[in-house]
């Protein structure tokens, strides 16, 4: 299994650079478009505020988090947490991020169907996950002794998959959300709206990313198993 365990390592290495790849390029659409002022003059505070009234979303406060593109909706608490430079800024990057948080929260009132079916996934997720850092190295070195740990952490790569997936139309319906009531609420310009369009579009690009990513392992791991079979 020597070799088999360099090949993993070699692909999740390869397969990290490629999400650091994606996550940089964000970095820089985010700075980009940080420079680029709303005419509206809203901030991502007000823009998300105004969003959840359109929407008659009731009960979802907005609050100011920390750190960098931190931004994130809690279904729990019922919360749009946007980082500072969001929360306060009058740009692009702020009103598109804002925006998207709150097509979170608008799914959320909606009952979309994936946002459910992601959120029902949610504690297997973290069990999964805890199985995957524990399990993953001791069953590629024994798994000629132990076949059936291998099932295990075969197991829980697939829910881990399958949650990345199931992410994925979850984040573009939030955009596009986003991006029409930007365009509706005329809180963008033409331009402004195809700057937002695009720090969103390669925001998105990190969850096709890791889902991609997960996928690819999940395959190694399968096919590494039927070979030793």
């Amino acid at each position: 299994m020597g070799s088999s365990y360099m090949i993993y390592y070699m692909l999740a290495g390869a397969l990290t650079m490629v999400g650091m790849f994606f996550s940089k390029r964000l970095k820089s659409k985010f700075a980009k478009y940080s420079q680029v002022g709303v005419r509206s003059g809203m901030s991502g505070q007000e823009v998300a505020e105004e969003m959840l009234r359109h929407y008659n979303v009731q009960g979802v406060k907005v609050v100011m988090g920390q750190g960098f593109l931190s931004d994130h909706y809690n279904p729990v608490s019922k919360t749009v947490s946007l980082s500072p430079d969001v929360f306060q800024g009058r740009h692009v990057a702020a009103v598109a991020v804002a925006a998207h948080e709150v097509g979170h929260a608008v799914q959320h009132d909606t009952a979309y169907s994936m946002l459910k079916m992601r959120s029902a996934l949610v504690p297997a997720v973290k069990a999964a996950s805890m199985a995957q850092g524990y399990l993953l190295m001791f069953a590629l070195m024994m798994a000629g002794s132990i076949p059936s740990l291998m099932l295990v952490v075969i197991a829980a790569f697939a829910v881990t998959t399958l949650f990345s997936f199931i992410t994925l139309p979850v984040e573009f319906d939030a955009s596009k959300r986003a991006l029409a009531w930007l365009d509706q609420a005329e809180v963008t310009t033409d331009e402004e709206h195809e700057g937002a369009k695009d720090a969103l579009w390669w925001a998105a690009m990190t969850y096709v990313s890791a889902a991609l990513s997960s996928l690819v392992i999940l395959l190694y791991l399968l096919l590494s198993m039927v070979s030793n079979d």
